[in-house]
């Protein structure tokens, strides 16, 4: 009986030519898996290629609502942002994939699982640390790292030698490298390579841009529960179907996009273009219920974590010990996170219009400038006179 790998396998040009490659070099079975989570997908593409290849066993899942739910979700209670503008789509989206690769080759007695991640980027790391966190025993195969397959010339001829179908748009110049899911749309390489380069329109697939978004103003109110969104405009929706209806409305608002050089977790730096239209305004909705519903200690506390916590992720630490200590505290008193957010979009812009929440963290009472016996003033010089005291002793 032959041995089996499992492939996460997108159907397109590069993982076909990994599927081939694994065949050959290690004379297995492959079983070729694709993660639904919210991607432009073309399942009928993927079956044919893998069939086309010799492939038996063909697994898609719709993995959008868990994907959401369980990882997009605690994600944006955390209020996770790596330096200061990345929202950690890509990152999010790996462990999922790991988790349900690892359980697919115990499944099918698989002694192996690959993947196609590059050698120079972040996602082999994160792939890698999943695989091992729930199929320590079971092999990682990364083609990239140990091919001779060195530039996209050796690549297309691979493919032209073994009859795998190569688009037009990749026989010529190396293409964008571009990563969707429900969450998010990343694009890299050419010409946003030279970081003087100013990123030209053509390559944005899901905002518009605000010069060219509707002179009106659009307006939402989103619900939430227990810290996560339960409702737009006050109707119930799925994770996935909440999440997929504020990336439209925000992408032709033209809200959602980031420009930047980031720091890999390998050493390298890397200029990306992000999209994440829906997450922008699930961040700023979420941020402005907590105003309203969790007391001053706990705010800054999760502020405190926070970098910390978004670096775990991007570094593919999401199943390490340390995130899911620092999980419990985003989430210590969510149960208090209640109410709804109006927000108005407008041409790239997010405005909070209104927050409502039975809550009462915060108190119209103590805060009014009207005269009120609910807030004791003269304590407000003794405390004044106390940090006095500290800020002397500081200096010492």
């Amino acid at each position: 009986m032959k041995k089996k790998i499992v492939l996460a396998y997108s159907g397109g040009l590069d993982t076909s030519i990994i599927l081939k490659w694994l065949q050959e070099n290690y004379k297995a079975e492959i079983i070729s898996y694709t993660a639904d989570i919210g991607q432009k997908i073309d399942k009928k593409k993927i079956i044919k290629n893998a069939k086309t290849l010799g492939v038996k066993k063909i697994i898609i899942e719709n993995l959008k609502d868990l994907f959401v739910k369980e990882y997009i979700y605690p994600m944006v209670r955390g209020h996770a942002i790596y330096e200061g503008v990345y929202l950690l789509g890509t990152s999010i989206a790996r462990p999922l994939i790991a988790k349900r690769q690892i359980s697919i080759a115990k499944k099918f007695k698989a002694y192996a699982v690959s993947h196609g991640s590059t050698g120079k980027g972040n996602d082999q790391v994160r792939f890698e640390l999943g695989y091992h966190y729930f199929g320590s025993k079971i092999k990682i195969i990364a083609p990239w790292r140990e091919w001779k397959l060195n530039s996209r010339t050796d690549l297309i001829k691979y493919a032209k030698k073994n009859n795998i179908p190569i688009s037009k748009d990749k026989k010529g110049a190396p293409p964008f490298s571009i990563d969707d899911n429900l969450y998010h749309t990343s694009t890299e390489g050419k010409i946003l390579e030279n970081p003087k380069n100013t990123a030209p329109e053509f390559i944005f697939q899901r905002t518009v841009s605000p010069e060219k978004a509707p002179n009106k103003a659009s307006f939402i109110t989103i619900g939430f529960k227990n810290g996560d969104p339960i409702t737009i405009n006050k109707k119930k929706l799925s994770p996935g179907n909440l999440l997929q209806k504020l990336n439209i409305l925000a992408g032709k608002n033209g809200v959602g996009r980031a420009d930047l050089v980031e720091n890999r977790f390998i050493g390298i730096k890397s200029r990306g273009v992000y999209e994440t239209p829906g997450g922008t305004l699930l961040l700023a909705a979420h941020r402005a219920i907590e105003s309203v519903t969790l007391d001053k200690k706990t705010m800054h506390k999760k502020d405190d974590i926070m970098p910390k916590y978004a670096k775990l992720i991007y570094n593919g630490y999401w199943y390490s010990k340390e995130r899911f200590k620092l999980q419990k505290i985003v989430d210590l008193k969510r149960n208090k996170v209640n109410g709804s957010i109006k927000l108005k979009l407008y041409k790239g812009n997010i405005t909070i219009v209104s927050r409502q929440t039975k809550s009462n963290a915060y108190s119209m009472k103590k805060v009014s400038f009207e005269e009120n016996k609910t807030f004791n003033k003269s304590n407000v010089e003794r405390f004044i006179n106390f940090h006095k005291k500290k800020l002397h002793r500081s200096k010492g």
